[in-house]
């Protein structure tokens, strides 16, 4: 099975240089403990506040820099990947789940503020975006919200702070 993960830089030179291969693992760690067991693709973005604001903006009618945003490019069920309902490739069949953006900045202010440093963080926003991908979501505090924290705690394993 093979999974395609793009991690591309909006700005040259932004960021860290194994910035890619964090990411890779992580979303690779998130596809696993969910199941996904077809070839499928995944681009992650990595801009800076401003670049991740006006998508904001732009997506989600909110004029603030953020995180990390998530693009999913199917309606699916939390914590129940199903291929056969996903958008395909049409050159390779691989399930195209969606893209993300990550603020460079963001994520190393936010590794900091947190005491658990950049590579930690920039792990947990490309599992936290990578469940969105696959479903989940955080809009209320309910059940939906907890599954998700739960499912980020098992993935990220003893990297994970409360």
């Amino acid at each position: 099975m093979e999974r395609e993960i793009y991690v591309s830089r909006e700005i040259v030179g932004l960021g860290h240089n194994n910035a890619a291969k964090l990411i890779k693992k992580a979303i690779t760690a998130a596809l696993d403990a969910e199941g996904v067991d077809a070839p499928c693709i995944i681009s992650v973005m990595l801009t800076d506040d401003e670049g991740i604001r006006s998508v904001n903006s732009e997506f989600r009618g909110i004029d603030r820099a953020t995180d990390v945003l998530s693009f999913p490019l199917n309606e699916l069920t939390a914590g129940e990947f199903d291929a056969d309902s996903c958008e395909r490739d049409l050159d390779t069949g691989a399930v195209m789940l969606g893209d993300m953006m990550i603020s460079v900045p963001r994520c190393e202010a936010q590794g900091e503020e947190f005491g658990h440093g950049f590579e930690r963080e920039v792990m947990y926003l490309a599992v936290h975006s990578t469940l969105h991908l696959l479903g989940y979501d955080h809009v209320d505090e309910g059940e939906m919200k907890k599954q998700m924290r739960a499912r980020e705690k098992f993935i990220m394993g003893d990297k994970y702070d409360d």
